[in-house]
Formats: structure tokens, C-alpha cells, sequence
């Protein structure tokens, strides 16, 4: 059922191969052990879908002997990638961002291997970009110009806005290309909006080392009728890849039903022939993406949680039942006090307006009752359930 193969994640999941796809599947039957490299900055404790993608296309290229390299830019994620950024990062200590890489090899072990015979290995870009003196710098800057950094679609979007473009985000992708040079690799791959950056790294390896590198730029996980990425870190909308089984499942059932079909294709080892069963006009959207919550469940945990998962979700929300396992949160001075504030407090909203915007738009009920006036005063009482959207529940407990 599932035995996706690589030529079906090349058709499905890669956006263009430099210098072409013909080129690299003839270099991948050439049987040449190959040295492959994706590099995620920490920028946050979790790695998502968007992620995902990625690795599930480097997992079947493990599987044919080739090495996987695991690049964190500890270093980079300092200088801020200015990659589809209308404004300039704030930036990052290196305290923070070795707090946010700290489990990533536990999460994306989920689906590259980090133990087999062909082992996955993890660097960080900070032991040669640290090291690196102004001098080397100079010299690497010297291999582009600045006409070359500018055609940078972000970088023409600000200008065109009378927005400031930092000239440290002018080093970035060549920090970036520097990687590929000391790793020394013959190719990598990232999301469609990391073409650039890539190909700083094919104009350094070949300038520096006389090598050729290939790049493969893979699809985005997008909405088609907005455009906007589905997996976004920093307005908090994504679907991680650490998620518990019942929170991932419920995400992605809130997914706008336009995603289904790129979702199946590029979130799930379904074959081609597979997908096609699934997405049909006689199939409904609610079973499609049942289907999908449940699959890409099964990839992150086991398919006894993805069924407890399922059971879950139509219980709540086709059963209008409570969870079976709420989170409990006790209060030791009950007291009555205003909506939005207990929300806040209790952690279910992010500030006191987004309480209230959730409480307008009939998002919060407390004992399954919706509660519309953020003016209200709830008083607290023993084994009370607050919700807040579909997923957010805690019980109260004196």
C-alpha cells in the first residue's frame, strides 16, 4: 500500500534540480555513494510538516545507500534568514538557539535514521562560521556582487516598500553557500523559497572547489488560493512534528479542505496509485481528510495511537462528547474574576485581546456552554471544563 519510490517523490515533492533532473537520476544510477544535506536554523524548540517534506523524500535516498547530513545552523539562525521576511529578523543568542535545537534529532528520527548501518549525521554551521576572520569573509563576499544579492525577490519587495535590507542579510546565503564548501557535498536540498541561498553554495563550490553541486529545490506546503505557507513558526500556525497524537490529528482536520490533495502528496508515504483512491469526487472531503489525519498520525507515532486518536476526535467533535483525558489545573483561592483574564491566566489564550477575540467569535465554552461576553464574570468551581477552540480543554479542580 504505502512503498512510495523515489521517482513518485521526484514527480510529487521537488519544485527543479540544478542543474537538471535528469542529470541527478542519472548520478543517482551511477550507484556513487553521494553526500546529501538539508540545514534547518533554530529558530524554535519544534520542526514541522514543512519540514517533513523534505526528510521524507532524504529518508528513501538513505535507503539507497546515500549519506544524509543534518545541517543546524546554529550560527546562521543568529544573522536571520531574510528568506520571504518583510521586515529584519530580530535576532538570537546562542544560548537561545541551542535551547531550541535541543530535540531535534528526536523528532526528525522519526523518520531519518540516526542508528542504522547508513546513519543520518547531525553538524553545526557554528564550529567553521565561527571561526571564520574578517579577512575570509572579505574574501568570500568577493565572489558575488551586489547587483547579484539584490535580485532577491524579498530584497526588490522592500525596496519597491521603502523598507531597510540590513547588510548582514547580504551574508546570509553566503554563509549559507559556505556550508556546502566545508561539508565538502555533492548536493542539497531545501524548500522552493531556499533556491537562492542553494545556489550561492553551487556558485562557491564551483568557484572555490571546481565541483559541481546539485540543487533540489522541493514544493512548498501552500494554500492555493492564498498562496501563504501552511506551516508558519512565527504566527504559531503549523503542525509539528512532536505533536501528541490527538492534537496532530485534530490539526490537521482543521485544515482548509483545498490543502487535502498537496497534503497526501507531499505529508504522507501513500503511493501515487493509493492517493488517487482516496482523493475522488465520490469520496467525501471530511473521509479524505479523516484518511489524512490518520496517516500522517501513523507516520509520527504507531497506528494504535492514530486509531485512539480517530476515536477521540469523532468523539468530541462528531459525538459532542468531552475528552476523555483532559488536563487538569488546580486553584487553590477560588475567585470570580473576568473572562479574558482567566483565560490568560490559565494559559488558553496569549493575551487578554486575543481572549477576548476568541470570546466574540463563540470560541470559548465553559460545561460545553458558550460564553459570548467577554464582560463576564466567571466564578471558578470544582471539575469546571473550559474550552477554547476545538482543541484547547482544561478541567478546574479546587
Amino acid at each position: 500500500m504505502y512503498h512510495v519510490t523515489l521517482d513518485e517523490w521526484l514527480e510529487r515533492g521537488v519544485d527543479k534540480i540544478y542543474p537538471s533532473k535528469e542529470a541527478f537520476q542519472k548520478l543517482l544510477k551511477s550507484k556513487k555513494p553521494l553526500k546529501i544535506y538539508i540545514g534547518v536554523d533554530a529558530t524554535g524548540p519544534q520542526m514541522h510538516l514543512g519540514h517533513a517534506t523534505n526528510f521524507l523524500i532524504l529518508k528513501k535516498i538513505q535507503e539507497l545507500g546515500h549519506k544524509i547530513f543534518f545541517l543546524v545552523g546554529d550560527f546562521t539562525a543568529m544573522i536571520g534568514d531574510p528568506t520571504d521576511k518583510m521586515a529584519t529578523r530580530q535576532p538570537l543568542t546562542h544560548k537561545e538557539v541551542l535551547a531550541n535545537c535541543k530535540n531535534y534529532k528526536q523528532q526528525i528520527e522519526k523518520i531519518i535514521s540516526f542508528s542504522d548501518k547508513n546513519f543520518a549525521e547531525i553538524k553545526f554551521n557554528s564550529k567553521w562560521l565561527g571561526a571564520l576572520k574578517f579577512k575570509d569573509i572579505i574574501e568570500l563576499s568577493s565572489n558575488f556582487t551586489v547587483q547579484q544579492m539584490l535580485e532577491r525577490d524579498m530584497f526588490q519587495e522592500r525596496i519597491k516598500n521603502d523598507k531597510p535590507i540590513g547588510l548582514h542579510e547580504f551574508l546570509y546565503p553566503l554563509m549559507q553557500g559556505y556550508d556546502s564548501v566545508v561539508m565538502n557535498i555533492d548536493v542539497e536540498m531545501g524548500g522552493r523559497d531556499q533556491t537562492f541561498n542553494m545556489l550561492v553554495g553551487r556558485t562557491l563550490m564551483s568557484k572555490l572547489l571546481n565541483k559541481e553541486k546539485f540543487v533540489i529545490s522541493t514544493k512548498l506546503l501552500e494554500n492555493p488560493n492564498t498562496g501563504k505557507k501552511l506551516m508558519n513558526k512565527s504566527e504559531g500556525s503549523y503542525i509539528a512534528m512532536d505533536d501528541n497524537p490527538s492534537v496532530m490529528y485534530g490539526k490537521v482536520m482543521s485544515l482548509p479542505d483545498e490543502v487535502v490533495s498537496s497534503c497526501f502528496n507531499l505529508c504522507t508515504e501513500l503511493s501515487n496509485r493509493e492517493i488517487s483512491k482516496i482523493v475522488t469526487k465520490n469520496n467525501s472531503l471530511r473521509n479524505q481528510k479523516a484518511r489524512l489525519a490518520f496517516e500522517i498520525v501513523n507516520l509520527y507515532h504507531t497506528i494504535e495511537e492514530a486509531q485512539l486518536a480517530e476515536t477521540e476526535f469523532n468523539r468530541v467533535f462528531r459525538d459532542k462528547e468531552l475528552p476523555i483525558d483532559i488536563p487538569e489545573v488546580k486553584i487553590r483561592n477560588p475567585k470570580c474574576e473576568d473572562l479574558p483574564q482567566m483565560l490568560f491566566d490559565l494559559k488558553l489564550a496569549t493575551s487578554k485581546s486575543d481572549a477576548r477575540r476568541l470570546i466574540e467569535q463563540g470560541g470559548v465554552r465553559i460545561d460545553k456552554a458558550v460564553i459570548s461576553d467577554y464582560k463576564a464574570d466567571i466564578c471558578f468551581h470544582d471539575k469546571m471544563v473550559i474550552q477554547v477552540g476545538k482543541l484547547k480543554f482544561v478541567r478546574v479542580r479546587l
